[in-house]
């Protein structure tokens, strides 16, 4: 390791003692969260360094031997939470005194001449880098040859060709083609549950007979997939507090405040603003609704959708913030977005109907986009490159912020049971029956 910032490093000890190529490569590569090591002999917590092509630090911890005469700490209690429990915002925080990346002469490491080289095609995609380790495991049968090789499902081509550790199966392309989330192909389970925006079963290939049928038969799996189409076995019908002639309400999953609430249209579409224009009328009086019941109760409301291609149904949020923090919430998404590299365009129309017909302009229904109503009637969008990686959960967290509930931004630890939801449902209709504009 060679030190980049100055670090505690106990004395008479050089930072680059011990550098180990092979452990230096490897750490670069898996880039951990924590790396606990002894070599040293000494305590050493070193400040928390930032890792190429990746969000999340890494925290390194020394440890002395057991026993040792100067009384150093050879025991260390950490208590990690698991990744993906984490939300993106959470794991791409970095403390004041984090340092740059440590690690140098890994290239050269790769590159070497003889028998520690690593050939080319491995270092083609970071994806592999948990299995480079496991050859000699392969060879005795004792590796993952029975997971799917994710560079050839996503792409349909493997630059390791014969020589991957992992299975090109054409049928588990085909599926993801489909839509199936590659979790459930690759573990059988997907732990992002009903946050996740791919299918969680196998979808059946189209015959000629079935290409006939057309649209009634492709509508009809759908509604058993969906989780929100109301004709679905999957859908929660407990949750739903009004229905319209093309939208529906319901108090969201796992809510971030008492009326979260989700504008969910009842044809099944990836997003409303592919709707026809007949149901932005209604998605008006209902979003209004929303909004004089919210201030009738000192709050504004922010909505959002997400956006993505792949997405089965749409779903818009409508979160109530307390008013004194109404003019806060543009500065809170600007500085969000910033962290994760981007910048929000602006859409300020007086008019919500035109607002939302100027914004369907501006969409290309072969992209994702990320948009949010803030209560001064500016929109702010943001369409998502290809490539890019953005947190599906974006909205949530920076409100989860700015109300300063960071353990509330995953849906998952707001979760209620059944009869607590029911309850919540039930008081919510009671109080909001004469705003409501389905009643």
């Amino acid at each position: 390791m060679n030190r980049t910032a100055e670090t505690d490093i106990p004395p008479g000890i050089s930072d680059s003692a011990y550098n180990d190529s092979s452990v230096s490569e490897l750490v670069s590569e898996i880039k951990p969260r924590y790396h606990i090591a002894g070599t040293m002999g000494v305590y050493f917590d070193r400040p928390p360094y930032v890792n190429p092509e990746a969000a999340h630090v890494t925290r390194f911890i020394g440890l002395a031997p057991v026993g040792n005469k100067d009384k150093q700490k050879f025991i260390h209690a950490i208590s990690p939470t698991p990744a993906y429990t984490m939300s993106a915002l959470e794991l791409c925080q970095k403390p004041e005194n984090t340092t740059l990346f440590p690690y140098s002469g890994t290239e050269k490491t790769v590159t070497t001449e003889g028998p520690t080289k690593r050939s080319s095609e491995s270092d083609s995609d970071g994806q592999y880098w948990r299995y480079d380790v496991s050859k000699k495991r392969q060879k005795h049968g004792d590796g993952d040859g029975n997971k799917l090789c994710f560079k050839y499902i996503s792409s349909g081509s493997c630059p390791r060709g014969e020589k991957c550790y992992f299975q090109h199966d054409e049928d588990a392309r085909e599926q993801s083609l489909r839509g199936v989330c590659y979790d459930f192909l690759n573990k059988g389970r997907c732990e992002r549950g009903p946050d996740c925006s791919f299918k969680h079963d196998l979808q059946e290939g189209e015959s000629s007979s079935d290409r006939k049928s057309g649209p009634r038969r492709a509508s009809s799996m759908r509604s058993r997939e969906c989780w929100f189409c109301l004709s679905s076995p999957n859908v929660e019908s407990h949750l739903v507090t009004s229905i319209g002639e093309h939208y529906y309400c319901a108090l969201a999953k796992g809510p971030l405040v008492p009326h979260h609430v989700l504008i969910i249209p009842v044809e099944h579409s990836p997003t409303t603003l592919l709707l026809p224009s007949e149901c932005e009328s209604e998605l008006s009086r209902c979003q209004q609704s929303l909004e004089t019941f919210f201030k009738n109760q000192g709050k504004e409301a922010v909505f959002f959708e997400w956006v993505f291609k792949r997405s089965t149904h749409a779903n818009i949020q409508s979160v109530p913030i307390p008013s004194s923090k109404a003019s806060a919430v543009q500065k809170i998404f600007t500085l969000a977005a910033d962290k994760l590299g981007f910048k929000f365009q602006t859409l300020q129309v007086d008019n919500k109907y035109e607002r939302r017909t100027s914004l369907r302009s501006h969409f290309d229904p072969n992209c994702s986009l990320f948009y949010v109503e803030l209560p001064s009637g500016v929109i702010l969008y943001h369409v998502i490159e290809e490539n890019e990686k953005f947190p599906s959960q974006f909205g949530r967290e920076v409100l989860a912020g700015l109300l300063n509930m960071a353990d509330k931004a995953d849906w998952r630890n707001c979760q209620l049971s059944k009869d607590e939801e029911i309850k919540v449902v039930e008081s919510f209709k009671k109080q909001f029956e004469e705003y409501d504009p389905n009643r």
